[in-house]
């Protein structure tokens, strides 16, 4: 939300306040930890729209393989020439939201995904035992969440031309703890749990997409590194986790996602100056 008495100057500023506001909290499976990062992005596209009403945004769910391809070529020939499944396509879970240049391009400001993983702290609070003969406290994690790594990939590769790289994942669950936790029993008796366990800790297999930089961090502007006499440019997605194993609430993202989003609409401000002076 812009604040009172401040005209829109001929530069993009983002150091508007935003307003907070709460619609819910994520619900303890995947799929309601999805379906919220979901409404977050919609309330995230209008604080945009409030913040910034020269812009134009828009929302969508999904990005084809083709438009994924197409934007490979434009940058090299050899490059974007492999389509076997002609409607391929990425749905990140807070799907995308884009803003419309001054040449009439739509640029990516924002991609939210969410991923839940591990059950435990709900299942010792409830006394319930896991594993093939019910026998287990801890459930070793799986791998579902690499599947993160694809979608990440695929927007690297659509904005491979950028400066600035606006994909947020949030992590919830007992697989994604950052410290030590302890949690009581319905009969009184507590359990910890240590977040450094190998069997459990999955945070090792996601930061791959940001290069081992600092977890909840926002890293939306790209970094360059000198290698071997050459200038690297890292995209790396900013990974956000519940240390804790605690829900996220929804004007935590909120402010996330508005933080990354500014930081995008500032790296492509020269692309928008047409429209917010006018």
């Amino acid at each position: 939300m812009k604040d009172k008495g401040k005209q829109q100057s001929n530069r993009l500023t983002v150091q508007q306040k935003v307003s907070e506001g709460v619609v819910g909290i994520f619900g303890k499976d995947a799929q309601g930890h999805d379906k919220e990062v979901y409404n977050t992005s919609t309330i995230v596209k209008a604080k945009l729209e409030d913040e910034f009403p020269k812009l134009s945004f828009r929302y969508r769910s999904e990005l084809s393989k083709k438009e994924i391809n197409d934007a490979l070529q434009k940058i090299d020939k050899r490059l974007g020439q492999t389509l076997f499944v002609s409607n391929a396509r990425i749905k990140p879970d807070g799907g995308i939201i884009e803003v419309k240049d001054d040449n009439d391009n739509w640029r990516v400001v924002l991609v939210s995904e969410a991923k839940y993983q591990g059950k435990d702290i709900e299942n010792i609070k409830d006394g319930k035992l896991v594993g093939k003969n019910n026998d287990q406290v801890l459930m070793a994690a799986g791998n579902a969440i690499e599947r993160a790594h694809k979608n990440i990939c695929e927007i690297a590769n659509f904005m491979l031309t950028e400066t600035y790289f606006p994909y947020i994942l949030f992590l919830e669950g007992s697989n994604f703890l950052t410290h030590n936790i302890t949690i009581p029993r319905p009969d009184g008796t507590v359990y910890s749990i240590a977040y450094d366990d190998g069997t459990l800790n999955r945070l090792d297999r996601l930061t791959a997409a940001n290069y081992g930089m600092p977890i909840n961090t926002n890293l939306c502007e790209n970094k360059f590194v000198s290698g071997n006499g050459l200038n690297i440019m890292l995209q790396a997605a900013s990974i956000y986790t519940q240390g804790d194993g605690k829900h996220w609430k929804e004007e935590d993202m909120i402010n996330i996602m508005l933080d990354v989003a500014r930081v995008s609409l500032r790296m492509i401000g020269k692309d928008l100056f047409k429209q917010l002076t006018k």
